[in-house]
């Protein structure tokens, strides 16, 4: 089977109990599946924002109890990491189109890249921005 990674969507599904995504997950072999770190940045940096915040000062206990269930989580899973080679692949991919050389696309890009450089099927919703890479697999967990 290929390696499925998660994006950080379908990870903060996850996170919040969507039952048909967590079932899915739990169909799979442990070595099946993995994140990357770009999505461990896109989940650490929203709840830092939050908790940052000082409009949040009394939800503090409940932001913080998020943030440990989502290190929790990440114990549990398997992190790609954005390497040399998916350095290289993202480099190509922005120089070979204009269309994914946009700044609101470069963290997308940079999980696609670390997805063809492990021959992976990214797992999301975001279907629109992802099918813009050429020659990478695409699926969406989320019921129809």
């Amino acid at each position: 089977m290929k390696l499925c990674i998660l994006d950080t969507d379908h990870i903060s599904l996850i996170l919040r109990g969507n039952l048909p995504v967590i079932d899915r997950l739990e169909t799979l072999d442990p070595s099946e599946w993995a994140i990357t770190i770009i999505s461990v940045q896109e989940i650490f940096n929203g709840w830092i924002v939050r908790l940052n915040d000082p409009r949040n000062h009394q939800r503090e206990v409940e932001l913080y109890t998020f943030l440990w269930e989502s290190s929790h989580f990440f114990k549990q899973a398997q992190i790609l990491n954005f390497d040399a080679s998916a350095q290289a692949q993202y480099d190509r991919l922005r120089q070979g189109s204009s269309i994914l050389n946009k700044r609101r696309l470069e963290k997308d890009l940079k999980i696609a890249s670390i997805a063809l450089v492990n021959q992976a099927t990214i797992i999301t919703r975001n279907q629109r921005d992802f099918q813009l890479v050429p020659n990478l697999d695409l699926e969406n967990w989320m019921p129809t």
